[in-house]
């Protein structure tokens, strides 16, 4: 497959999901308690679940931790300084309460290790992090990647790159170099690339597939006016639509 009709079918994707026909109307982080965009508690909010967020699903996942900020007795957890101070039994009860953490001894330790980072090296402000470096997504990365045990998971390459998105998407961050988030590679991003021709299906089975995934888009767009995040989630809801739309 010649990578103009790579990209013609690309475009094609962007179109279906412009359109709405890949649906798409409610994501999961759409679940959230609409605080204030700048505010410090909106990123906490979509910072702390984010950690979370793997073998599960996100719709779940965000409604929970909806449920959780809602609650009077358990929204503390969403504030670092709190949890700072909660034994940990008491944290392991609320993060249990609506499912937000679905693993009792080992979910805790990862929320609260993230609000530990955020207090003790960020003055209690994740926003603190993207200011002192720059609001440069590759410095960012750079950060975490060298920090790995204060981001528990968060470090992790896909969801690292996920979070970045949700950052722009739902709080009013704006970072200088946003085509360096890549796609976030999870199972939909890794079956529709397959399908749309940019992986073959021998490196859909590879144990590195994610780094492939990553990388192959930052190829085929580098010439275009499209950055890897644009095609995130097209192609993951055209894959969790089980591709019954023609591309």
């Amino acid at each position: 497959m010649q990578q103009t009709t790579k990209l013609d079918r690309i475009h094609a994707l962007l179109e279906a999901y412009q359109s709405g026909a890949l649906g798409g109307e409610k994501m999961p982080e759409d679940e959230n308690p609409a605080l204030d965009r700048e505010s410090k508690e909106n990123y906490n909010y979509f910072t702390l679940p984010m950690a979370l967020n793997y073998q599960r699903n996100s719709y779940t996942l965000w409604e929970c931790a909806n449920k959780t900020y809602r609650d009077e007795d358990t929204k503390d957890v969403f504030d670092t300084k709190a949890v700072m101070a909660m034994q940990e039994e008491v944290l392991r009860d609320k993060l249990l309460k609506y499912k937000v953490a679905l693993q009792p001894n080992k979910q805790p330790v990862i929320w609260k290790t993230i609000c530990e980072t955020i207090e003790m090296v960020f003055d209690g402000d994740i926003r603190n992090l993207f200011l002192e470096n720059g609001y440069s997504v590759q410095k960012i990365k750079e950060y975490i990647a060298g920090n790995k045990r204060k981001f528990p998971y968060l470090g992790g390459n896909k969801i690292c790159n996920y979070w970045l998105y949700v950052m722009e998407q739902y709080t009013d961050v704006t970072f200088v170099d946003r085509e360096n988030i890549t796609v976030a590679p999870d199972t939909h991003v890794i079956q529709a690339s397959e399908r749309l021709g940019i992986i073959s299906l021998e490196e859909a089975r590879r144990n590195n597939v994610q780094e492939v995934v990553a990388s192959r888009w930052r190829e085929i767009l580098k010439e275009t006016d499209l950055v890897p995040i644009d095609v995130h989630t097209p192609m993951w809801l055209w894959s969790r639509g089980k591709f019954r739309v023609e591309i």
